[in-house]
């Protein structure tokens, strides 16, 4: 994975006021008394040289000071845009505390006040009036994208039209494409194409950053999408594209089309299945049954509701039910009841999972009637998950398992405290956006996200690293294991059913790892493997230490 600054030689670097106005290069005041002369830097900056651990320190007690998350994303971005190194490792080193800050639910504030906060352009920006200059535009990017996460602000998170005010999403999930796996930071292209927006509110928003129109649909819309994609493809060969918010009706159908000819995925649809799946998977090395065996009862029947039952029924193929009997064990509620065969309503990707049963209206009354092993929150629809429906699972089941997925934080079906309380301690719970530990009983449980985090950063850096030509179901499949494989008992005793978020680089390598793997025995891999695969994953990430340049 190339540096595009690491063979850089002396005479090439820029020179003094040049070099600290790139993020790229610059390293405040740690520059060396030998670089300050070599660069031109004396004067320019104080005469004390401080390491960069002094500067981390430094950055830690400033955000520490400020007591409003949006102000700390403001800060840190600003701190991105003056020292890159310094602010991946400052996201290394403190993950727990900033992945909340630069990514959800903090991002979803910012995408809100995009406008407002508004400080330097990061990544690009694609209007619909671009239509035919697709790759010139493209071409403005100064580095070799290998991954790009791309937009259309259509659905961001479960706040709706956002338009290009979006654009905080791509450029977050990027960071963490850095943070969480070492993906080269030069590598990352965030992508918001702008064909307008129906929000009435940023129409009238004198703030707002993007084009003052309602959204292109129809022939326009995929016309646009299709000169991208050829662009992208064409501008930086090989580049893995990432889909990121789109609309339902745009997200499968997009999916379908491209995933057979480019390597693209969804992380919406599928690397949401992906970290599910690993949920449930720890899930069942407490209750100690199969996956074949369970049922699941899902809140939502979008994008990351079939996508979660799309992966767990394939995964109960591979433990022997056909597919119709995996299908049967998975069942969907929507904004108008029980998904089922009477219903003429039902959009395309709902179909495999509308069983023939009795129309049910409400969600309390689908749990009563199914008995469901498992919940699945992905509605969006903060407070779903109430006490009723949490005690009727711990009725029903001796460990229920609930899944509380929604973000950002007001969109949660229910928070930590809640779900184990009301189910006297015994639920299975993993969360969306972040909670704190909850302690009840005397046991102190540690409830932890069930983040995209853990699966997608891996998933980037295993298709560059093989070269991937296509991401395939097998891989998010073995994403799902691998995660699952790295819960420790320990992590199961305080109730978390994923990893501790400080080891996400060595999560991140092992799944990319297995990626590549997949991607060489599948004959999908553009590059020869290498005889250590994981040795191979490491030497390829990077690391946010300084280097001397002299």
């Amino acid at each position: 994975m190339p540096d595009q600054t690491k063979n850089l030689a002396l005479r090439d670097l820029p020179k003094g006021l040049a070099l600290l106005q790139d993020p790229a290069l610059n390293k405040g005041s740690a520059f060396t008394e030998k670089e300050r002369d070599a660069l031109e830097l004396r004067g320019l900056l104080p005469p004390h040289v401080h390491s960069q651990d002094e500067q981390v320190t430094r950055v830690l007690n400033n955000l520490r000071r400020i007591s409003d998350p949006l102000d700390k994303f403001v800060a840190l971005n600003a701190l991105h845009d003056r020292n890159e190194a310094l602010f991946f490792r400052v996201l290394c080193d403190n993950i727990d505390e900033m992945q909340p800050l630069v990514y959800t639910p903090t991002v979803g504030l910012a995408c809100q006040k995009y406008g407002l906060v508004f400080q330097r352009p990061r990544g690009i920006f694609i209007g619909a009036n671009d239509r035919g200059h697709v790759a010139e535009v493209l071409c403005n990017w100064p580095y070799q994208a290998g991954i790009i996460v791309v937009t259309d602000g259509e659905r961001i998170l479960g706040l709706g039209d956002l338009g290009a005010n979006g654009m905080g999403i791509p450029v977050g999930k990027l960071s963490l494409y850095t943070a969480c796996a070492g993906v080269h930071p030069q590598l990352c292209l965030p992508v918001t194409i702008d064909v307008g927006t129906n929000n009435e509110t940023l129409l009238k928003d004198p703030f707002y950053v993007g084009l003052r129109q309602r959204r292109i649909t129809g022939a326009a819309y995929d016309e646009l999408i299709d000169e991208f994609i050829t662009a992208a493809r064409a501008v930086f060969p090989g580049v893995v594209i990432q889909f990121e918010d789109f609309a339902n009706h745009n997200a499968f159908r997009l999916l379908s089309k491209y995933r057979d000819r480019i390597c693209v995925f969804n992380d919406d649809i599928q690397g949401t299945a992906s970290v599910a799946l690993a949920g449930i998977f720890s899930a069942l090395r407490v209750t100690g049954g199969d996956l074949r065996d369970q049922k699941l009862l899902f809140l939502g029947a979008g994008e990351a509701a079939t996508g979660i039952a799309d992966l767990v029924a394939s995964a109960m193929v591979a433990q022997g039910l056909s597919a119709e009997q995996a299908r049967q064990r998975c069942w969907l509620v929507d904004s108008r009841g029980l998904v089922v065969k009477s219903r003429t309503d039902l959009a395309e990707h709902k179909l495999p999972y509308a069983h023939d049963h009795a129309g049910i209206g409400n969600f309390l009354a689908a749990v009563k009637t199914l008995k469901p092993t498992a919940l699945i929150g992905v509605a969006a629809v903060g407070g779903t998950f109430t006490q009723e429906v949490v005690e009727e699972m711990t009725r029903i089941n001796e460990r229920p398992i609930i899944f509380a997925l929604s973000n950002p934080t007001s969109q949660a079906e229910c928070d930590a405290e809640q779900a184990y309380q009301w189910s006297s301690g015994r639920a299975l719970f993993a969360c969306g956006s972040p909670f704190d530990p909850v302690t009840l009983n005397g046991k102190t449980f540690v409830p932890r996200q069930g983040n995209n985090s853990y699966i997608f950063p891996g998933m980037g850096l295993g298709a560059i690293t093989s070269g991937a030509r296509h991401i395939t179901d097998d891989m998010f499949m073995t994403a799902a294991h691998t995660l699952a494989h790295l819960v420790t008992e320990s992590d199961l005793e305080q109730g978390s059913l994923y990893p501790a978020l400080p080891r996400i680089r060595e999560v991140s390598a092992h799944i990319a790892t297995a990626v590549a793997d997949t991607a060489y025995k599948s004959g999908l891999a553009g590059k020869s493997r290498p005889q250590d695969v994981l040795a191979d994953v490491r030497s390829q990430m990077y690391d946010p230490h300084y280097k001397s340049y002299v």
